[in-house]
């Protein structure tokens, strides 16, 4: 089979590593089989789509909508190396796969409003697929509605009239959408389990996601939910795209 890549930017070895290990995990892959680059340490260099089944982008620190002036220049080199990497993806309908900063960075480079108007909490929200999301090939393996965990300061507030709007939440709009027939991007985490969000509290405590203090209590809300559901989005994209 041909791999997967993992296109990380999250600069903390334990948020890092718990990531990938999460989605070799839930894809049912293996180091083999789910290459990973870490763009916060090195350029992602020439990348040959031809030599992957697809793309899946992780989460991140980083925020689109953050003004120039604010962002790294790490961060400039990470979103200018995306930007031209979604040029080649959009246009080939190359499969990918981006949570949580897959919103903001495929949603810039397609046009939609990203802003801070519809930020969420870190913890477990309830999704609802649309009607496309319902019958989309990828997200329709969920449940029309379920519990996923998010945690994010940006998000879309406005798509633009070609993408598909598969799924809500009460707190923010566009939690997942589509592109072309094989792009997509959610809001959700769907590699998040109750262990995965409490690496997740322990290393972002103090990066303004909540306050410090509250970091027991959101533990202890997430092992009372009922985050089941979103990882078979992660094995469905493996079965889907997998090239042999």
């Amino acid at each position: 089979m041909k791999p997967f890549l993992l296109l990380a930017t999250r600069a903390d070895d334990a948020a890092a590593d718990g990531e990938y290990e999460a989605f070799l995990r839930f894809g049912g892959l293996d180091e083999s089989s789910l290459r990973r680059v870490r763009l916060e340490q090195r350029p992602l260099g020439d990348l040959d789509l031809r030599d992957y089944s697809g793309l899946i982008m992780g989460g991140s620190p980083f925020n689109s909508s953050d003004p120039p002036e604010a962002k790294s220049a790490v961060q400039q080199r990470v979103e200018g190396e995306l930007a031209t990497l979604l040029d080649e993806v959009v246009a080939a309908d190359f499969p990918l796969l981006g949570a949580c900063y897959g919103v903001g960075t495929l949603g810039t480079h397609q046009g939609a409003i990203v802003d801070r108007t519809y930020s969420e909490p870190v913890g477990p929200v309830t999704v609802t697929l649309t009607e496309e999301g319902r019958a989309d090939p990828l997200f329709g393996v969920l449940p029309p509605v379920f519990e996923a965990f998010v945690g994010h300061k940006e998000a879309v507030r406005d798509l633009p009239a070609h993408a598909a709007h598969l799924a809500s939440s009460p707190g923010c709009p566009v939690q997942g959408f589509r592109i072309g027939a094989n792009v997509y991007a959610t809001q959700f985490h769907p590699e998040l389990d109750v262990a995965g969000i409490g690496t997740r509290i322990d290393v972002y405590r103090y990066a303004g996601y909540f306050a410090p203090e509250e970091a027991e209590d959101l533990k202890a809300i997430a092992r009372a939910s009922d985050v089941r559901h979103p990882p078979a989005l992660l094995r469905r994209f493996v079965e889907r795209y997998a090239i042999s």
